[in-house]
């Protein structure tokens, strides 16, 4: 077992100190103020149906929601009710309002912000409890507010009864109930936070939309919470104005809003939302309730079961909801009504055309992107129920990895003579709203080419090669592995040799020539390292990226002729190699954790087998083995730098799936699935949680939901790669694939790689710096793959290509930029080219006959290497290190199988 090391704990500290201190500052604060909830008057528990409701006597709001099945296990923040019961703090059971009368002024009101008793009301048969909740609420509000806890054939449901009691009209322009459950992961070990605490992911789709409220071990039960009459899902406002902190250990707590239009006519002007913001105008005397229901799930998988039981609409989209414009896209709509009317915003941008149904009743439709950008289809049943699916419309793939690459290699490229900190050549940051390179940063790192947010662009372009190399490209990048990354980002010498230091660029003034540092920049903070600092190499999470640098050349060199020229193949692979060993020997303390893009360590090592490089196999096989018995150790072995997170998982699941581990693996996957939801939204579609890497990668620097941040590249790997082993599990196809093409979303139209995209509805666009990014390319492209298979109800579906069927012939055609993976699920056959690229694959299911079609010779591709895993005849052609080499030609060349 590896001894670690606490080799750079100040690093974590560092990174930790300013969070952890604000966050013990605020609970201090809210510690020190009045209780206002009266909690010694008690609780009281009530049995609602599958669900344990306890209240507090005095203001009726939640203080504990458990399933009967599991009572020990509180979906709300309860074990802190006796720190949050001070004004200002939101409870399950609260209310937000916005309202004015007609043509006037817009005034708030909530029953947060000033606490009191609230009235009992009589409750029967159903009506569980029920409160008036005036006392609570200012006295000018022209609202009477009431709220009842009740039971409807069984499930729980909290309504809220409004009454306008003035003589005027009123418009509520804003109508939110906040959604309060336990993401709070302050204080808590891991092991802890996975027994008690929950994530929760929205889907925005109005009058279909619900929230999902998920263990962090992906075991249930979970809870759906579901709109009843009038509770439309319209927006997700976060709840900035409560105090309990924010930080890296609490993404904040949201509210799910049935109305907004008060808000986007002025916090949220000017941004598009994902919904059509509304207000409703009472008359006087009139009445209107809003209600939500609580759902239990076993298992996440069954979700779309449980909303088919709930009668709610469920609409599945293959491949997702980002759509590239050459894929012929699918959906699925399963609800009892009929639809009465299809609408598309902005109109044009993408057609659906209606094909029949599945075996089991769900109507079909093809869509197709037409436009650039985000696009939403409301679809309006016959008993005017109406569901918003979002989507966002894409180049083809292979048209965004071209102009991704473009942009990193011209906008971006570096080579600016006389630098001071050595930064010539290379692909640094940048910044898209100034339309200029980031050579400065308050966060060394962001300038100085290492860490996420400051090697994630030259990543990026290193990896855009895997898929889609480009000789003019690699000139450059040439030139940046052998005058920049070997011997500045990477020390080439020495005791310290293929030790990665954390920035090349650092703030030390007065050993600098004047005028160096942009007075503007506020360098008086922990993140402006010094040189000592900056040139320190005991984070280990700086490694994977140099790793992955000398892999993809050494695949390139390998592979193809002429492409990769000023190092033989032998030298790229030794030091990915011995970086790769560098990292457990030179930063050990952060080695015991899963790393970002670790999934190239395996890949190295499957290379040095396949070249029989068999003692630096060994002893890399050693090493990472030792790490992986550290995490079989473990209960939940997803530490990291920061108390909870979501990038070591992807290598801790691919090492204890090598290593034949395969109760950490599944542990490893059910984690991954508890963060990585699927729902008719491109956004949220398979988008791994993170909520604070805006800090540290990004320009909008916020405690914040990211969209697309690179967890989604990074846990699709291990996703898919479960797929792999078990075809028949289509929702890891469609979650998986939600978050491959979620890691290529928000790449702009010119090719702009941003950091990630904002999810708060008063900015929804994308980050302006390109930060982190490269680390979610990573997981595109090494996972990017056509996937095939055959659903007992949709028949044939194509994620990555498109399908046609004719008789019982199947033909597809790959739309992946680099064309070079494919499996075929019913025959768990995986085909992946080292070189070459595929044209399309045809398949008869009858005789399990498969024919590929590799497309015709370029310049540096004569020869196409073809893998085959799941198939043991052996094809005529000659092996060379377990792939067959293909001699390609002028035309396409078609292979059976």
């Amino acid at each position: 077992m590896i001894t670690f090391l606490k080799q750079g704990i100040f690093v974590f500290l560092l990174t930790l100190v300013v969070q952890t201190a604000a966050a013990q500052d605020y609970w201090s604060r809210i510690s020190g103020r009045p209780s206002v909830l009266a909690l010694e008057e008690g609780l009281e528990t009530i049995d609602a149906g599958h669900f344990r409701l306890k209240l507090v006597r005095s203001s009726q709001t939640v203080a504990g929601l458990s399933p009967v099945s599991q009572p020990d296990f509180d979906f709300t923040p309860g074990d802190r009710l006796k720190v949050r019961d001070k004004d200002s703090l939101f409870h399950l059971g609260d209310i937000n309002l916005r309202v004015r009368i007609s043509g006037g002024i817009w005034k708030d009101y909530t029953t947060a912000s000033h606490r009191t008793a609230v009235k009992p009301l009589q409750t029967s048969a159903n009506i569980l409890a029920a409160a008036d909740l005036a006392p609570t609420l200012p006295d000018d509000i022209p609202l009477s507010v009431k709220r009842y806890y009740e039971l409807r054939q069984g499930a729980l449901v909290m309504r809220f009864e409004l009454t306008n009691t003035s003589a005027s009209d009123i418009e509520i322009g804003a109508l939110g109930v906040p959604m309060i459950f336990n993401n709070i992961l302050e204080g808590k070990s891991l092991d802890e936070a996975h027994a008690q605490n929950v994530f929760f992911d929205p889907y925005i789709g109005k009058d279909g939309g619900y929230l999902e409220v998920k263990r962090l071990h992906g075991k249930g039960p979970n809870l759906l919470v579901l709109p009843q009459e009038h509770m439309a899902f319209e927006a997700y406002r976060p709840l900035l104005e409560d105090p309990t902190p924010r930080s890296i250990v609490f993404e904040g707590f949201h509210e799910w809003m049935a109305h907004s239009k008060a808000y986007a006519d002025k916090e949220w002007e000017g941004v598009t939302q994902w919904n059509t913001p509304t207000s409703i105008t009472l008359r006087p005397g009139e009445v209107r309730n809003y209600a939500i229901r609580f759902v239990l799930t076993d298992a996440i998988r069954e979700i779309p079961e449980v909303l088919k039981q709930e009668e709610r609409p469920v609409t599945i989209g293959i491949p997702g909801y980002v759509l590239p414009m050459d894929v012929d896209g699918q959906l699925f709509v399963d609800y009892p009504e009929a639809i009465s009317d299809i609408r598309i915003s902005p109109a044009g941008a993408l057609s659906l055309e209606a094909k029949g149904t599945t075996v089991s009743g769900a109507e079909i439709y093809n869509v197709k992107g037409m436009r650039w950008g985000k696009a939403r289809v409301t679809i309006v049943y016959a008993d005017s129920l109406e569901q918003t699916v979002h989507y966002n419309i894409i180049k083809p793939e292979a048209e965004v990895i071209r102009d991704f690459g473009h942009f990193l290699l011209t906008e971006q490229w570096f080579d600016e003579k006389g630098d001071p900190f050595h930064r010539n050549p290379s692909v640094i940051s940048y910044d898209y709203e100034e339309k200029r390179q980031v050579t400065q940063d308050s966060r060394a790192w962001i300038a100085g080419l290492s860490d996420e947010g400051g090697a994630g662009s030259w990543l990026g372009a290193i990896m855009k090669q895997l898929v889609q190399p480009d000789k003019e490209e690699l000139i450059k990048l040439q030139r940046f592995v052998d005058e920049t990354l070997w011997s500045n980002i990477q020390h080439s010498e020495g005791d310290q040799k293929y030790g990665v230091k954390k920035s090349v660029f650092y703030y030390e003034p007065e050993k600098m020539p004047a005028g160096t540092y942009d007075k503007d920049i506020n360098y008086g903070t922990w993140a402006a390292w010094d040189k000592k600092g900056a040139d320190d190499i005991g984070r280990s999470y700086n490694y994977p990226h140099v790793a992955a640098a000398y892999w993809v050349m050494y695949r390139l060199a390998r592979y193809r002729e002429g492409l990769v020229t000023n190092r033989p193949w032998e030298w790229y692979l030794e030091q990915a190699y011995r970086t790769s060993v560098a990292m457990q020997e030179l930063a050990p303390y952060y080695a015991q954790f899963g790393q970002m893009e670790g999934t190239v360590f395996l890949n190295i090592l499957k290379d040095l087998k396949r070249e029989e490089f068999s003692t630096m196999a060994a002893n890399l096989e050693q090493i990472m083995k030792e790490r992986a018995l550290h995490w079989k150790s473990l209960n939940y072995p997803f530490g990291s730098e920061m108390p909870w997170d979501s990038t070591g998982q992807e290598e801790v699941y691919m090492w204890s799936d090598y290593f034949g581990f395969d109760e950490k693996a599944l542990i490893t996957l059910d984690a991954i699935l508890a963060y990585m939801p699927v729902m008719p939204h491109w956004a949220y579609n398979g988008n791994a949680r993170r909520y604070w890497d805006f800090l540290y990668g990004g320009k909008l620097s916020r405690i914040e939901r990211q969209i697309h941040h690179y967890g989604s590249g990074l846990n699709a790997i291990p996703v898919l790669t479960h797929y792999r082993k078990n075809p028949e599990d289509l929702y890891l196809l469609k979650v998986g694939y939600g978050g491959l093409l979620g890691s290529i979303s928000n790449i702009t139209e010119d090719g702009f790689g941003p950091a990630a995209f904002h999810s708060f509805p008063s900015t929804l666009k994308i980050d302006g710096l390109s930060g982190d990014y490269g680390s979610g390319f990573f997981g595109y492209a090494v996972n990017s793959a056509t996937y095939i298979t055959k659903d007992t109800d949709k028949g044939w579906l194509a994620f990555g290509g498109n399908c046609e069927v004719t008789g019982e012939h199947v033909r597809v055609k790959p739309t992946t930029a680099g064309k070079n993976r494919i499996y075929l699920a019913p025959e768990k056959l995986w085909l992946t080219l080292d070189a070459g690229t595929f044209e399309q694959l045809d398949y008869d299911p009858r005789s399990g006959v498969v024919e590929i079609s590799l497309a015709a010779r370029d310049e540096y591709t004569p020869v196409a290497y073809l893998n085959i895993e799941g198939r043991t005849k052996k094809l005529s052609f000659k092996s060379e290190k377990g792939a067959y080499k293909i001699p390609l030609k002028k035309k396409t060349v078609r292979v059976k199988l």
